[in-house]
């Protein structure tokens, strides 16, 4: 979550070179963002920049500022989301706190207006209007289709969740005092123009920091105004602030965040069950008991250098290993992503189409993008039984209406199967297309049990 931090002071220290500003004229720039696959969406998003010089030079490390002179690029991003789009939204049952959130930075501290219940939008302008609220929109990928579209695209990249904020300012105010969060954020400029300002210290990889540590936030390291058509990423930890200048129209901006828990250090903690619960199984030391009463007492050195000798033992066992067990990242990740955009009310994509598998028929999967293979100890299982299995996780049946508002879904949507057809679902998730009678499997009834298996959760059609 944003943490406080002081009020910007007027110091002189001297500050890095201004981030990154390429510019695309129109006549050189894409006039709309391709839409094919992830990496090329990616790189249409962040054009004219190369997503190598992107991820070698920005990605965790320094702001990168793209303005772009570009009429229909501007149109776009200001079709996204407008202030306007707030009247029909209120009437669909937005609530204060979970929906939206009005605001503004009063002394370098954040003030919330909001009121109690249900947002009527006469309310709602009205506070924007005499007030000089900020107007924060959560999560509008639940409502604007293009944002899904946008969104689901980029979940697909990066492989980690991707939330979203729009923020409407008045002109001549701020609503949030200078804060970082722990997410990468990406920053379309919608309508209007707005001042930002970003300061240095940046805190390494934000987890955990004290701004208020700090005496004072200094001169600003970058300092420029976006305007409709622009994008401004910069690295988790970063130190900003931003207000709409006065004289002008109102300004609509969109945050885009992905990478929260998504560190070396949690991935560490996902695995290391999986790898413990392998040592186990072959090695009596890791069953060994522990001492009597170390639960009672101040961990002893002896039991330290044990503790030692096992980790040492994992490691060694890591670097002989080519399938991880997950815990809970994968699983979690497409339990709570955006379903795949289709055209449509937004159901959910359950019902299979196309032929029926059969033993001779040539399949391929539907929506790689949106499942994950895992191999994991049977959830079903009892301790002293548990098993290896294979299960195969998918977001086709997820919600959009709840993506990213903290009410995880109840149970993963996908299929479990038996360790022994791993080397067969292998084969299909490597394939651009396959035949079930070359499936890996140990009988004809087992290969087309597999796929029918498959095709029924949609997953799989015959080409």
């Amino acid at each position: 979550m944003p943490k406080k931090a002081k009020p910007a002071g007027t110091g002189q220290e001297e500050g890095p070179a201004p981030c990154k500003q390429p510019k695309a004229e129109a006549a050189g720039a894409p006039l709309a963002l391709n839409f094919d696959s992830p990496s090329g969406f990616f790189e249409s998003f962040i054009s004219p920049v190369q997503t190598e010089t992107f991820f070698k030079e920005f990605w965790e490390q320094k702001p990168l500022l793209i303005q772009r002179e570009d009429p229909a690029l501007a149109a776009y991003h200001q079709a996204l989301f407008r202030l306007s789009d707030l009247k029909s939204l209120c009437g669909r049952g937005l609530y204060y706190g979970r929906d939206v959130n009005v605001c503004r930075c009063v002394h370098g501290k954040k003030k919330v207006l909001n009121k109690d219940g249900k947002v009527h939008f006469l309310q709602l302008r009205k506070d924007f209007d005499q007030k000089r609220a900020t107007i924060q929109f959560h999560q509008p990928q639940r409502f604007k289709d293009e944002l899904w579209r946008i969104q689901e695209k980029l979940e697909c990249y990066f492989g980690s969740l991707v939330g979203s904020n729009v923020y409407i300012t008045p002109a001549g105010s701020q609503g949030l005092p200078p804060h970082y969060d722990d997410v990468e954020v990406f920053i379309l400029q919608l309508e209007g123009q707005k001042h930002w300002r970003l300061y240095h210290p940046t805190v390494p990889l934000a987890r955990e920091y004290s701004l208020e540590a700090e005496d004072r936030l200094g001169r600003p390291a970058h300092e420029f105004t976006l305007k409709a058509g622009d994008l401004l990423y910069f690295p988790r930890g970063t130190i900003h602030q931003a207000d709409t200048p006065p004289g002008l129209a109102h300004s609509t901006h969109l945050t885009i965040s992905t990478y929260q828990s998504s560190s070396w250090g949690d991935f560490l903690l996902d695995t290391i069950s999986g790898l413990v619960f392998d040592a186990a199984k072959e090695d009596v030391a890791f069953r060994a008991g522990i001492p009597r009463q170390l639960l009672l007492v101040e961990t002893t050195a002896d039991a330290r250098r044990r503790l030692s000798g096992f980790l040492r033992t994992l490691a060694d066992r890591l670097e002989g290993t080519n399938q991880l067990l997950s815990s809970d990242m994968k699983k979690d990740f497409v339990m709570n992503r955006l379903p795949p955009f289709h055209v449509g009310d937004g159901a959910a994509l359950s019902t299979p189409g196309g032929q029926l598998p059969r033993l001779d028929s040539i399949v391929r999967l539907r929506y790689k993008d949106h499942i994950v293979l895992t191999v994991m100890p049977d959830q079903g299982g009892s301790d002293e039984t548990q098993e290896k299995m294979v299960y195969i996780y998918h977001s086709l049946q997820n919600r959009r209406e709840t993506h990213m508002m903290g009410s995880e879904e109840t149970e993963a949507h996908g299929l479990r199967f038996p360790l022994s057809h791993v080397d067969a679902l292998k084969q299909i998730w490597s394939s651009s297309a396959i035949s079930v009678k070359d499936l890996k499997l140990a009988t004809d009834e087992e290969k087309e049990s597999l796929a029918l298996s498959l095709w029924t959760e949609c997953l799989l059609q015959v080409v």
